[in-house]
This record gives structure tokens, C-alpha cells and sequence, in this order.
């Protein structure tokens, strides 16, 4: 296949880009390195069958890629510590952006996988989170640009498969670490392991009693492949179901790095969600599909990755 990956140099766009690639497929990744570390760009250059071009697909894309099989979404920054500075700039990709994206994959009548989130859920007050819940969200809360334009972006990629037939895919993709993430990425997985790494404070907001369920990103990514060549077009969970406090997390984090490291406790967050787990029964049986890493393996592949990456700059 010759496919677009939109926000391929991030986090899991790297991974996602390397997988099509070393599996014989053409990718074109195009990113403005808004919140992509600027290694991963070395990474992909070390193939030959992917394309970069910097460019944000807020704006018009105008460049001739030619033929293209299928259009994978996953621009936009998806960091806490994003949700300020770069507010508006998330709101355009999740507007604008998709809107772009999905005319892109229109004139070529191919697939359209958008990459959309846990956080159309909010602060659930049903767990574990069916695809079926509609959610508990602040539409103008501190969140509201993340939340909303993920929420957004789906309704429009509903809004083109029923009016055009476009073959559309969502993922609902739920907390996700392992390598190749930002060293200043924000979130709780590499805060904490940096923080131990450097024998500092972990920094634990409210009780630590909140949950969260971390997916390493191979296992990610494996479901993002099995999810495009599906033919289902409504939204699918892809996150692992085992929860963990994020007090339960941090003493994790401390024993594996054999830190020095105590706690530090903080106010919570507004609109920080309290519960955050997936029902993952769609992807079993539509997929065959669950995670197969264990945590800890997983863990401290991240922390291998993290204490090599830690003496070097983010270039």
C-alpha cells in the first residue's frame, strides 16, 4: 500500500510508520513537528520507503503525493501540558486539520483511520467505558480543546462516511508509553520515570487513588493494522483494561528504577478524570485483538529507553 500518516513523527505516529514500513508498505508521513521529538525524524530517514514533508494539515495540503491507499490520522498534540500553550493550534488540527484529511482521502476513495481517544469519555461515571457511553465532558473546561476536538473530529468522520460512503475507521485509543516518547511529553507514565531517573519528587496529583490503563505501543499499533483493514466504521477501544492507581504506579516506578524518589503530592487537576479503563470486548471480537506485553516488561523497556535519551538533548 502507499499511505499518509498525518502526526507520523509523534510518539505513536513513529512507531506506526516504522511497522507499515518495515512491512513492505509505502508511507508518506506528513507532521509540523509541533510535539514530535526531533530524533524520530533520524529514525524514519533510516528507511527507505518512508517519505517526510513537514507541513501542518491545518493548512491546505497542496503537495502531490499521488496514489494513496489509505489516510491514518494522528496529528494533533494529545499531552496535558499541551492543552494551554497550544490550545488553538489542537483545535485547528481537530477541525481543519481532519477536515483536510478526510477531503484527502476522498478525492482518492481510500480508507480513513482517525486516531481518536479516551478522553471523548471525560470523567466516565460508567466503568469500564463502552464504545456505546457517550461520555461525561466540560465543554469549556481546561480539557475542552483535547476532549471536544477529538469529539469533533469523529462526528466529521461520521458526517463523511454517511454522505460520501468514505471506508472510515475511529480508534478510541486509551493511555498508551513505551520508547521514541518526548522527554517533556507531560504525562504520568514519563513524568514519573524521568522524576525517579533523577531521583526527584514524583509528582502525584490529588491522592493518587485516580486510575489510568497503560497499552505499550507495539501492542497499539497492532491494533491501530488490524483495525484499518476491518470494515466496521464506528468507533473501537483500543487500550489494555488492567488498571492501576496512580499511586499504585509510582511505587512501580520507584522499585523498577531503584530510586531514592519520594512522593509529592499536588491538587488534582480540574476535570482530571478519576477512572479510566476500557472495555476492550469490540476489538477481541472484531480484531482478535487485546495486549500482549506485560506491564512490567513494558515499564522497563520505557525506562531503558528514557534513562538512555536523558543525558541527550531534544533535538
Amino acid at each position: 500500500m502507499r499511505l499518509v500518516i498525518a502526526g507520523g513523527a509523534g510518539f505513536i505516529g513513529s512507531h506506526l510508520s516504522r511497522r507499515y514500513a518495515r512491512d513492505g508498505h509505502q508511507v508518506i508521513v506528513i507532521d509540523n513537528l509541533i510535539s514530535a521529538p526531533l530524533w524520530n525524524i533520524d529514525l524514519l530517514n533510516t528507511y527507505e520507503n518512508i517519505r517526510f514533508i513537514k507541513h501542518d494539515v491545518s493548512d491546505p495540503i497542496n503537495v502531490d503525493l499521488g496514489p494513496i491507499d489509505a489516510v491514518i490520522n494522528l496529528a494533533c498534540p494529545a499531552s496535558p501540558v499541551d492543552f494551554g500553550p497550544k490550545v488553538i493550534e489542537i483545535l485547528r488540527v481537530c477541525s481543519d486539520g481532519v477536515f483536510n484529511l478526510l477531503e484527502l482521502a476522498r478525492r482518492n476513495t481510500c480508507r480513513f483511520l482517525q486516531a481518536s481517544t479516551s478522553e471523548c469519555y471525560g470523567d466516565p461515571e460508567v466503568t469500564p467505558q463502552p464504545e456505546s457511553y457517550w461520555g461525561h465532558v466540560n465543554p469549556i473546561g481546561v480539557r475542552s480543546c483535547y476532549d471536544e476536538g477529538k469529539r469533533f473530529a469523529e462526528s466529521a468522520v461520521m458526517a463523511y462516511h454517511r454522505k460520501y460512503g468514505l471506508a472510515t475507521r475511529i480508534s478510541r485509543i486509551f493511555n498508551t508509553y513505551g520508547p521514541d516518547m518526548r522527554l517533556d511529553d507531560g504525562r504520568v507514565l514519563s513524568n514519573f520515570i524521568c522524576q525517579a531517573l533523577k531521583g526527584e519528587p514524583l509528582t502525584v496529583y490529588g491522592d493518587g487513588g485516580q486510575t489510568r490503563s497503560f497499552c505499550y505501543v507495539n501492542d497499539l499499533v497492532e491494533g491501530l493494522v488490524r483495525l484499518l483493514e476491518c470494515d466496521y466504521s464506528l468507533p473501537v477501544n483500543l487500550g489494555n483494561p488492567e488498571e492501576r492507581t496512580i499511586r499504585q504506579l509510582a511505587d512501580e516506578v520507584v522499585r523498577l528504577t531503584s530510586s531514592s524518589s519520594k512522593i509529592a503530592f499536588h491538587p488534582l487537576p480540574s476535570d482530571d478524570p478519576k477512572r479510566r479503563r476500557p472495555n476492550i470486548d469490540l476489538a477481541r471480537k472484531l480484531l482478535n485483538w487485546q495486549p500482549q506485553t506485560d506491564r512490567m516488561r513494558g515499564i522497563r523497556a520505557t525506562v531503558d529507553y528514557f534513562r538512555a535519551r536523558l543525558d541527550q538533548p531534544d533535538e
